[in-house]
């Protein structure tokens, strides 16, 4: 039976339900393992952060099913192939994937050099595509699924000081578009779900000072934070048969930002 908080949506369709998440060892990415797990989901998830990822294990609490930690580096495609792999024997085939993780690191456009380019595609946009790929048949067997891919409102009000992170963000709006059709024949739904900034501990201990909060006040239409959890609860739906007959769009989380 799910463990849900009071005041938020349960949902049965879920329970039992296999939910593989990239990413998923911190900030919005443990919020998904979290929340998943406690709707009673059967969750895998991949991150190259063992620590963080037994933290948030060890402070989970009470859950029908625990979820399987996966050490996997994402810019290794060999090494995704086989963590899904692993994360399929173990339990079962994948009927939602949350395509979460991404690097945001700020870097110079004038110095960046190809390497450096290849790196952010494979860390922000490349397992994307081929994450899909791996677990499309898995969803064609079960008689469906949802992918849910993390994009950004960076690239949308102009964000500057990461370039190669805007673009591989805005790419992965092409992409659910570009798949929605293919996939849909096979009742698989596509979806991105797109941050505004969401306050992580990563941002609060990197990004948001007094500045920062005075910019949120004035550009987001609801007062307040978006935080982790409110990105969980729009993905619980998107991975729910509750939202059965959508697809291709765009779900921004972003207090009204953009």
């Amino acid at each position: 039976m799910p463990i849900q908080s009071a005041g938020y949506a349960s949902y049965p369709s879920l329970v039992d339900r296999t939910v593989l998440i990239s990413g998923g060892a911190s900030g919005i990415g443990a919020a998904f393992v979290e929340q998943f797990a406690r709707q009673g989901a059967r969750v895998a998830f991949l991150d190259v952060d063992a620590a963080s990822a037994q933290s948030l294990l060890d402070g989970l609490g009470e859950v029908a099913h625990r979820p399987l930690f996966l050490a996997c580096d994402l810019a290794d495609l060999a090494a995704l192939g086989r963590a899904i792999d692993e994360a399929r024997a173990a339990i079962g085939p994948i009927a939602v994937l949350i395509n979460n993780a991404a690097n945001d690191a700020r870097h110079d456009f004038t110095a960046t050099t190809p390497a450096d380019f290849e790196r952010s595609m494979a860390v922000n946009l490349r397992h994307q595509y081929f994450a899909t790929q791996a677990v499309v048949e898995d969803m064609r067997t079960v008689g469906g699924g949802s992918v849910i891919c993390l994009g950004s409102t960076s690239w949308m009000i102009k964000n500057g000081g990461y370039p190669m992170y805007t673009m591989a963000k805005a790419a992965i709006h092409g992409l659910v578009g570009g798949l929605a059709r293919d996939l849909g024949r096979h009742r698989i739904r596509i979806n991105c779900l797109v941050p505004g900034w969401v306050i992580t501990e990563k941002q609060q201990r990197l990004w948001l000072d007094a500045e920062g909060e005075a910019e949120i006040a004035r550009a987001q239409c609801l007062p307040g934070h978006v935080m982790a959890e409110d990105l969980a609860r729009a993905a619980m739906f998107l991975a729910a048969d509750d939202s059965r007959m959508i697809t291709a769009k765009d779900f921004i989380v972003d207090g009204g930002w953009v």
